[in-house]
């Protein structure tokens, strides 16, 4: 069989690459600052951004002649997310949980060595800390990544670990080693844990959502201030949210008995 990438069609493979060009860090760029980063020749970009300008797929920002992503992309990331079978089904305990605990919830998949987020319910407090959606967080630093990274593979896991983990707080684990142990850990309980390991003064709990063979396809997890996610209450909704993401487990066909 042909390598598929013999079938990619130029044209669509560098309007993809420009797309991919904007992120958090770069959500503006210019026709020349682009051209450099996918090694195109400025005339050709201009021509390829022009086409997904008039398709709503990129917007000017009208300064100084930049360009952004444009709502068309937006449309059509809300219809991927809509035919999720694991948001729909998750979407009824989770506002259960904030019912029960009056904290935020959100649900993450794993993507690209990162957790993106496909779904958030806020609870009433005025101070509320959560992801939105189509976010994504780092997975060393985070419940919901070190969930995921607790049920990797053990090569997955190997390449991810071997790369650099940057700090975001002084609480950030940053060395492989220290990291598999906690891992260990979070197989042992059954759930993930981040104490400010992100963000200062933020506490999250989170717990795995499987498939019908078993696998860890999602993660469904409530952070919180350290005034509020207090360690005994993040223990108590950690063992909600296990119950919870079982009951969302089981609606996707795992059965934990075979």
């Amino acid at each position: 069989m042909k390598d598929s990438q013999e079938y990619n069609v130029r044209a669509v493979e560098r309007a993809l690459q420009i797309l991919s060009c904007f992120d958090d860090e770069h959500p503006e760029r210019g026709v020349s600052e682009i051209a450099l980063e996918v090694g195109l020749h400025k005339a050709t970009t201009h021509r390829i951004m022009t086409t997904l300008l008039n398709y709503d797929y990129l917007e000017r920002t009208g300064v100084e002649q930049k360009y952004r992503l444009g709502v068309h992309l937006a449309d059509l990331g809300c219809k991927v997310i809509r035919r999720m079978d694991v948001r729909q089904e998750a979407r009824p305990y989770m506002a259960q949980l904030v019912d029960q605990w009056d904290e935020t919830c959100d649900l993450g998949l794993f993507d690209q060595g990162q957790v993106f987020y496909i779904e958030v319910m806020r609870g009433s407090h005025t101070l509320t800390i959560a992801a939105a959606v189509g976010q994504r967080l780092p997975a060393h630093c985070t419940a919901s990544g070190k969930l995921f990274l607790a049920y990797l593979p053990p090569h997955e896991l190997d390449a991810l670990l071997g790369k650099p983990l940057p700090a975001y707080t002084d609480k950030t684990i940053t060395e492989p080693d220290r990291l598999r142990q906690q891992l260990e850990v979070i197989r042992h309980q059954g759930y993930g844990r981040d104490d400010e390991e992100f963000e200062a003064g933020i506490r999250a709990v989170s717990a795995p959502i499987r498939n019908h063979e078993g696998n860890v396809v999602a993660a469904m997890s409530v952070p919180g201030p350290t005034s509020r996610m207090t360690l005994d209450r993040a223990t108590e909704i950690a063992e909600a949210l296990k119950e919870a993401a079982q009951a969302v487990s089981r609606r996707l066909g795992w059965n934990p008995s075979l």
